[in-house]
C-alpha cells in the first residue's frame, strides 16, 4: 500500500506558514515504513529539533481505480479517519530553500499516524465534518472538511489521474492551522466529530 499526502489544501494553514498558495493539489508520498505502529510512542527522530504535528482527515481505499472522475470518486472509498502527518519542519524549510524534495522530512519512519477508521455511512456529509488534535487534553488544531480547497472526491479523482489507486492505499487531505511543535512527554489524541480515534504518546 502506499500514502498519498496532500499539503497546503487549508487557506489558513498556507497562511499561517507564509506559503504560496496552490492553483492544483501539493501532493507527495510517505512508504509504508512511515506508519507508527498501534500501541508504538511517536519518537522525535535525531535529526530533526522541530518536528510538527499536522492532524488531517484520511481515508481509505477500498477498491482500484485511475482516472476517476468527480462524480464517481465517492464509490472508491468506504471509511474514513484522522491521521498525523509529522513533519520534521527545520529540516523541510532547509530542503525548500535549495529547491530539493521533501520526502526526508515529511516520509521518515514512525511520521503517519492512522486513526482507527470509522464507516463513511455514519455521516450525513463528507463535506462538513469536523476534526481535531488535543496535546494534552488541549486542542491544538480545529478543522472542518468545508473549510477544503479541494474536497475529498476532488483529490481522489485528482491523485488517481497520476498514481493508480489500490485497495488499502491511504490519502491524507492536508491539515489546518495550528501546527507546531512536539515536546517528549506530549500525549496526542485525534478526534473526528468528537469520537477518538488515536491516542500517542512523544518520547
Amino acid at each position: 500500500m502506499k500514502i498519498i499526502c496532500v499539503g497546503r489544501n487549508y487557506a489558513n494553514h498556507i497562511e499561517e506558514l507564509k506559503n504560496e498558495r496552490p492553483t492544483e493539489p501539493v501532493v507527495f508520498l510517505k512508504p509504508d515504513s512511515a506508519i507508527l505502529l498501534k500501541q508504538h510512542p511517536f519518537v522525535i527522530p535525531e535529526f530533526s529539533e522541530d518536528v510538527h504535528h499536522e492532524i488531517e482527515l484520511i481515508v481509505k481505499i477500498s477498491k482500484v481505480g485511475k482516472y476517476i472522475e468527480p462524480k464517481f470518486a465517492h464509490k472508491y472509498y468506504d471509511e474514513i479517519s484522522v491521521g498525523i502527518d509529522f513533519t520534521a519542519r527545520d529540516l523541510q524549510s532547509k530542503l525548500k530553500e535549495k529547491g530539493l524534495p521533501w520526502e526526508k522530512a515529511k516520509a521518515f519512519d514512525g511520521s503517519a499516524v492512522i486513526g482507527d477508521f470509522l464507516p463513511k455511512s455514519q455521516f450525513v456529509s463528507l463535506e462538513n465534518i469536523t476534526f481535531e488534535l488535543k496535546n494534552n487534553n488541549e486542542t491544538v488544531q480545529k478543522g472542518n472538511s468545508n473549510m477544503m480547497m479541494w474536497s475529498i472526491d476532488e483529490l481522489v479523482s485528482y491523485v488517481s489521474q497520476f498514481f493508480t489507486l489500490k485497495i488499502g492505499d491511504i490519502i491524507f487531505t492536508g491539515t489546518p492551522a495550528g501546527v507546531a511543535a512536539v515536546k517528549p512527554n506530549d500525549v496526542l489524541e485525534g478526534f473526528l466529530e468528537e469520537k477518538k480515534l488515536f491516542r500517542i504518546q512523544v518520547k
